[in-house]
């Protein structure tokens, strides 16, 4: 009989030890997107206003985007507009991946406008933006022409909203 105790007793044991085992490993596998533990993630306090934002990050980036690719004709004739190298690739994708980030700054707690249309609105460019990155990433001058004029559709119609 005391040795159907101690077996019992070792089994409960080792249930307890397992299920909490498998409790360490759910709660630390709990991280934010930047790999750091939930409960460690340093707290996001906005900074810059969204005209900031606007002015040193999204307007800048996106410019670079509608630069990058096009078509000009003048007198002198037709000169298409590409960047050539990596280099010149890379500079587009960078301008680009601010601009996607620029988004997610905009929806942060504490900087959104509401939490309706802003945020579809932002996600929308946010979008659009992923779509030019992976343009870029592709070397397709026509992927980042429409992924442009996506972008840009998606800053009209927040503008035409929120724009002050």
């Amino acid at each position: 009989m005391r040795t159907m105790r101690t077996v019992h007793w070792l089994f409960v044991v080792s249930v307890a030890l397992f299920v909490s085992g498998i409790g360490f490993v759910i709660a630390a596998g709990r991280t934010t997107q930047s790999g750091v533990p939930d409960d460690e993630a340093p707290p996001m306090v906005p900074v810059a206003s969204i005209k900031q934002i606007m002015s040193g990050i999204t307007g800048p980036a996106a410019t670079v985007l509608y630069n990058a690719v096009g078509t000009i004709i003048n007198t002198e004739g037709v000169k298409e507009i590409a960047p050539q190298t990596d280099e010149e690739w890379a500079v587009v994708g960078n301008s680009v991946a601010a601009l996607v980030e620029s988004g997610n700054l905009m929806m942060m707690q504490g900087r959104a406008v509401d939490n309706g249309d802003w945020i579809k609105m932002s996600q929308a460019m946010i979008d659009a933006g992923v779509t030019a990155l992976k343009a870029v990433e592709a070397k397709s001058t026509e992927a980042v022409l429409m992924a442009g004029e996506a972008v840009n559709a998606s800053c009209d119609t927040c503008h035409e909203r929120y724009q002050r």
